[in-house]
């Protein structure tokens, strides 16, 4: 029984949430970090999908903005999660789908190109440039 309930859990590891059921899911690779992320409203969810020692949250947040920026299209304002599961608030329309050329793109690599952060310690404007 043990057994059992130790591999539903794993199962759910790189599942998505409840609000995500359904939901396409965009692989994306940024600086050694894969992510799914899925896109729902001004919700996006990135779930690192990669194994990586000793992950942190500040070492893994900014790629997946990156991420989430990619697939949806749209600024991510705010990041809450840990180095697993990510989810952005994302500044655009409810009604705002992937851009044009993501339609039928489903994987990228993307690099860090600049870091902006304003005085004050607000959000960080990140550029990447992907493949």
């Amino acid at each position: 029984m043990r057994f059992l309930s130790f591999l539903i859990f794993l199962t759910a590891c790189n599942a998505p949430s409840p609000h995500y059921f359904g939901t396409e899911a965009t692989r994306v690779s940024v600086m050694g970090s894969t992510f799914d992320v899925r896109h729902k409203g001004r919700l996006a969810e990135a779930v690192r999908v990669n194994m990586q020692y000793a992950p942190r949250l500040d070492a893994i947040a900014p790629k997946a903005e990156i991420a989430m920026q990619v697939v949806t299209g749209c600024d991510v304002v705010e990041i809450r999660g840990d180095a697993a599961k990510i989810t952005g608030i994302l500044a655009c329309d409810p009604g705002d789908g992937p851009p044009p050329a993501l339609s039928y793109l489903k994987e990228q690599d993307c690099e860090v190109v600049d870091i902006f952060v304003p005085a004050g310690g607000a959000t960080a404007y990140l550029e990447a440039d992907c493949d």
